[in-house]
């Protein structure tokens, strides 16, 4: 299998950020995984699917007849849908909402964790997302969680909607990043877990800079010696 790197955690760890970094250093793909949740959460929302989600079994069904189309590129994971180029409009604060709600689905998550390892066994790459390493990818040794205090993650993605233009006040942002990390951990289809071979990385004190630096030096010190990341219970904090 080529090389394959999970990095998991919640919302506003920074995984993106440090998914493209790495990916540019190491020369392979980089893949967002929660873009193309996003994308299905897109769809509903324009269908006219409310939340919570009536109808499970119609959203399944949508989610597998629906033209997702997902080209990795080196500056990061461009998403059409529908012949429809969506990269930014998957990124609006309602499609958030929906895209939490059709991950929660059995049917939704087997859809796109198919056409996930798809991707990554055909060229390998920097996964991101938040089952990548325990769900997508188990037996990768390359496993990151990513992680910060809610706080500090809030006041990065507050940060990112007012650069998008979308301002939201820092109070609700904080409030849908504790939610979602209570629908992410609780769901009872691929949580947001981790186990023993996982390296736990908190960006809250560390740049980005210095989160790619120490994920880099991770891997290729694994593929210089064969072995994988830590067995210790839980993961192992770096950093």
């Amino acid at each position: 299998m080529p090389l394959i790197v999970a990095i998991d955690g919640p919302s506003g760890a920074g995984k993106s950020t440090a998914a493209r970094g790495l990916a540019a250093r190491l020369g392979v793909p980089y893949l967002d995984t929660g873009a193309m949740y996003r994308a299905v959460g897109l769809a509903a929302r324009e269908r006219g699917v409310r939340l919570p989600v009536e109808d499970p079994d119609g959203v399944v069904a949508l989610a597998e007849a629906l033209d997702l189309d997902v080209v990795l590129r080196p500056e990061g994971t461009r998403v059409c849908l529908e012949g429809r180029d969506v990269t930014e409009a998957i990124r609006e604060p309602e499609v958030s909402l929906y895209a939490s709600a059709v991950s929660a689905l059995p049917g939704v998550r087997r859809r796109l964790v198919a056409e996930q390892q798809r991707l990554g066994r055909r060229r390998g790459g920097v996964l991101e997302g938040r089952d990548i390493g325990t769900k997508v990818f188990p037996e990768t040794p390359h496993k990151f969680f990513l992680t910060a205090p809610a706080a500090v993650r809030a006041a990065r993605r507050a940060r990112e909607l007012a650069s998008r233009g979308t301002p939201q006040p820092l109070a609700e942002v904080l409030a849908d990043i504790e939610r979602r990390d209570r629908d992410d951990s609780q769901r009872a289809d691929s949580p947001l877990t981790l186990d023993g071979r996982y390296l736990v990385v908190d960006s809250g004190d560390k740049t980005a800079e210095e989160v790619v630096d120490l994920m880099e030096a991770a891997v290729r010190a694994a593929v210089a010696s064969g072995a994988g990341a830590s067995s210790s219970p839980g993961g192992r904090p770096v950093g």
